[in-house]
């Protein structure tokens, strides 16, 4: 035990300082340890539709079978039927130990998160949670998020320069509103930073999704890393972009590439080199889901 009070444990390889709750969130979760995704999986519920902003790289379809990306899922599920599937996979798949809500639209924009939450922590109190968010909606949702036990946040964060961001988004929905290029970027990013420091001092573990878009934020994921890692989030995933809508001509970054950029990120936050792009209704281990023996394929 270190002088301040924390657990200091060996995950994959590394002494970290955390309390005994973080560390179990840590060490179960098959994104925040690469030892843990041998071992145990998570659960995605579907249940969040609506998204509140557009990225130009996002193309949401709900039928897309042969695809493992965010933003596909089979079928858009209501809390009850989350709620029943959670008691069929818990039964039948005892190494699931996460359960996160990651879309196919933006988790905090949808009003079913929270009650598919609320069932989860009367059921099924165990198992962490987890919720990927665009963070526009994460400072006014963090209180929600912990009454309800979510310990485990990721953020998608594709700039911390506004002049950047607008290259990235096509509009942001804020206060009824659909903002558009400076303005949408510059109020996106001002919630995401806030919410993220605002996790962070919640004692939520935070990871931090990076789209890698050569042309557009390449030259400055290295400024994202830092500025992350500074934060105090806990590791930090980059993902290659996937060519479509409005950047389907945009060539993706190559293993090379990006393994060199996580390098280039290392001395500052702690990388995530195992990611398998989850799609939104995603169980099992990474890399072997299970999930076609639960749904009806049309």
């Amino acid at each position: 035990m270190s002088d301040d009070g924390y657990l200091t444990a060996m995950v994959d390889g590394e002494e970290v300082p955390y309390d005994p709750e973080q560390l179990r969130k840590i060490k179960e979760h098959p994104c925040y340890s690469k030892e843990a995704c041998h071992k145990f999986g998570r659960m995605h519920l579907a249940v969040a539709p609506d998204c509140n902003i557009q990225c130009n790289y996002c193309v949401r379809k709900y039928d897309c079978v042969n695809e493992s990306r965010p933003g596909v899922c089979s079928k858009v599920l209501n809390p009850k039927e989350a709620l029943d599937l959670v008691r069929v996979v818990m039964d039948k798949f005892p190494y699931i130990k996460v359960i996160g809500i990651a879309g196919p639209g933006e988790p905090l924009a949808n009003k079913e998160t929270f009650e598919t939450l609320k069932l989860l922590k009367e059921e099924f109190p165990t198992p962490i949670k987890c919720l990927s968010s665009n963070g526009l909606m994460l400072p006014e949702s963090i209180d929600k998020l912990i009454e309800y036990d979510v310990g485990n946040v990721t953020v998608t964060l594709n700039a911390v320069d506004p002049e950047i961001g607008e290259k990235i988004y096509s509009f942001v929905e804020w206060d009824g509103k659909k903002l558009h290029g400076r303005e949408a970027a510059e109020k996106l990013l001002s919630q995401q930073l806030k919410g993220i420091e605002m996790a962070v001092a919640n004692k939520m573990l935070v990871k931090i999704n990076t789209v890698y878009i050569p042309g557009i934020n390449d030259h400055h994921i290295v400024d994202i890393a830092k500025t992350v890692g500074e934060m105090g989030v806990y590791t930090f995933n980059l993902i290659p972009v996937i060519p479509q809508y409005k950047f389907k001509d945009i060539i993706p970054p190559t293993g090379k590439d990006k393994k060199e950029m996580q390098d280039a990120c290392l001395p500052y936050v702690r990388q995530m080199r195992h990611c398998k792009r989850c799609r939104s209704d995603a169980i099992g281990l990474l890399g072997e889901d299970v999930q076609d023996c639960l749904f009806e394929r049309k």
